[in-house]
């Protein structure tokens, strides 16, 4: 599929997001919407690094469970996390059990703690938003990697995060609104009256 099709309810959407409700609820509800607070943008960034590899329904199916693993994905609880919290995770098989994704996901949390002042993952996010570009018709028309996502995944490295790369930085943008990924056709965008982006979906962006 690699325009917009009829979902359950016959509306149009990407073609990524039809194959389950899951799918259809993520879609319509969050993914593309902005996403305000540093433990949600938190929160998105841990699940598409968790994500990598793997199907992002897998992510969603379990996402109440990393929830509770992860303390509601509060930074300063995660930044605490000791030797004994991650051999806690690598036993909790609500979640991904993937030593080096729990180790980033740790570090991650002291990294946006230890951000210098007046710098929040939201700015980071927001200086390099991409400039709008036409709606794309199909999925085949976004790539998964762009220079704005390049520099973002290099900036976040250099401030100490890890499991980041351009791809997963990319995912990032999209999924919390930085970028508008619907289809030209999708019932979202046009509710939205969304301009430019383009369109891959959640499994796209893997690094």
């Amino acid at each position: 599929m690699s325009g917009a099709v009829p979902g359950s309810d016959g509306r149009l959407r990407c073609g990524w997001a039809v194959s389950s409700a899951e799918y259809e609820r993520y879609h319509d509800d969050e993914w593309g919407r902005p996403v305000h607070g540093e433990s949600a943008l938190f929160e998105r960034l841990s699940l598409e690094a968790f994500q990598s590899g793997l199907s992002w329904i897998t992510i969603l199916r379990k996402r109440e469970a990393f929830r509770r693993a992860f303390a509601g994905f509060d930074p300063a609880v995660v930044a605490d996390f000791g030797p004994q919290d991650t051999e806690r995770l690598l036993g909790d098989a609500g979640i991904v059990r993937n030593r080096q994704k729990i180790e980033a996901t740790i570090a991650n949390a002291r990294a946006l703690l230890a951000l210098p002042d007046g710098t929040t993952l939201a700015g980071l996010l927001e200086g390099h938003r991409p400039e709008p570009r036409p709606a794309p018709a199909a999925l085949a028309d976004v790539p998964a990697i762009t220079p704005e996502s390049t520099a973002l995944a290099r900036e976040l490295k250099a401030l100490g995060f890890r499991f980041v790369g351009p791809t997963t930085a990319y995912a990032m943008l999209q999924a919390t609104g930085y970028v508008d990924d619907h289809l030209r056709d999708c019932w979202v965008r046009s509710r939205h009256g969304h301009e430019g982006a383009s369109a891959a979906g959640p499994d796209a962006a893997t690094p």
